[in-house]
């Protein structure tokens, strides 16, 4: 059931993309750290760590309980409706289409309506300031989105489920929400989110570093991706982004914070092209790799 349920996801997110938002399971965790976010207090540091915390677990515990409760109804259904309702369930819980046709938007809007263009657009997938990015930055920025987020939305996810099934990609995607909410360096934050920046750098560990090795393949070698993916104050995002730099040949930088590739050329449409082509046909590979262990693993667990 789980490798089909895999199979079922893939193909809804290529034909459909994401569900309907009032039914999208990131929308009720966004709504639910909203509403923990006002109780949680930003100080005293010990107090605020603590609540950050306890409320995190709480949004964890729910994701994980939701995530069995679904895997155990639809064991109980015929053998067929089974993996259409695990894969539906699945879908939400990553974003390969999206996520290329973001990027791929980035690049569009840059050659039909210019750099104002694709700041707007490149806006949507970063967090940083696109005020006064250039044409060449604001690929940069594209590209670098697109590798942090292959791992974030689409292998992440994808590995948990095949090491746990449903209520582990679902925890999986709560944790990586969290941090997006919670995890900023803010005054507001610092203390209270430090938990769910914490706990989405852990469960990122090894999908970053697995992402960063499909995306260099032979042409990388692990230990100079090793050592571009440490310029980065992350311990998981210069993974996938040092990959894209090393094998497309390309600069990848943000201002005052790292460089990576820092001989390489400058970033030009055919390479946003190529990094897209890359991207997809690592992250089909990737589900098929996936159904096969959930395959294995839950053939195991039957024995």
């Amino acid at each position: 059931m789980s490798a089909v349920a895999v199979g079922v996801a893939v193909v809804l997110d290529a034909a459909f993309k994401e569900p309907p938002l009032a039914v999208h399971p990131v929308r009720w965790t966004g709504r639910y750290l909203t509403w923990a976010g006002r109780r949680v207090p930003s100080s005293p540091p010990g107090r605020a760590v603590v609540a950050g915390g306890l409320a995190w677990a709480a949004g964890a515990a729910t994701a994980y309980a939701a995530g069995l409760a679904v895997s155990r109804a639809a064991a109980r259904l015929p053998l067929p409706v089974r993996p259409v309702v695990a894969g539906v369930a699945l879908w939400p819980l990553f974003a390969h289409r999206m996520l290329l046709d973001e990027v791929a938007g980035v690049e569009r809007a840059l050659a039909s309506d210019g750099v104002a263009a694709g700041r707007a657009a490149v806006a949507r997938i970063v967090s940083r300031d696109v005020s006064a990015l250039s044409a060449e930055e604001v690929r940069q920025a594209a590209v670098e989105s697109l590798g942090e987020n292959l791992s974030d939305s689409v292998v992440a996810p994808l590995f948990w489920y095949a090491v746990g099934g449903l209520p582990a990609a679902a925890v999986f995607r709560f944790a990586n929400t969290a941090d997006a909410v919670w995890g900023y360096r803010t005054p507001r934050w610092n203390h209270a989110g430090r938990i769910a920046a914490r706990a989405d750098d852990v469960l990122n560990l090894v999908p970053a570093r697995l992402t960063g090795g499909l995306l260099g393949g032979r042409r990388v070698s692990w230990g100079r991706l090793r050592a571009e993916a440490a310029l980065t104050p992350s311990p998981n995002a210069g993974w996938p982004m040092a990959a894209l730099a090393l094998r497309l040949g390309v600069r990848l930088a943000k201002p005052g914070v790292y460089v990576l590739g820092a001989e390489g050329r400058p970033v030009g449409p055919a390479d946003v092209a190529s990094a897209l082509r890359l991207a997809r046909r690592r992250g089909w590979a990737l589900a098929v790799a996936a159904a096969v262990i959930a395959g294995v693993r839950t053939r195991g667990g039957r024995r």
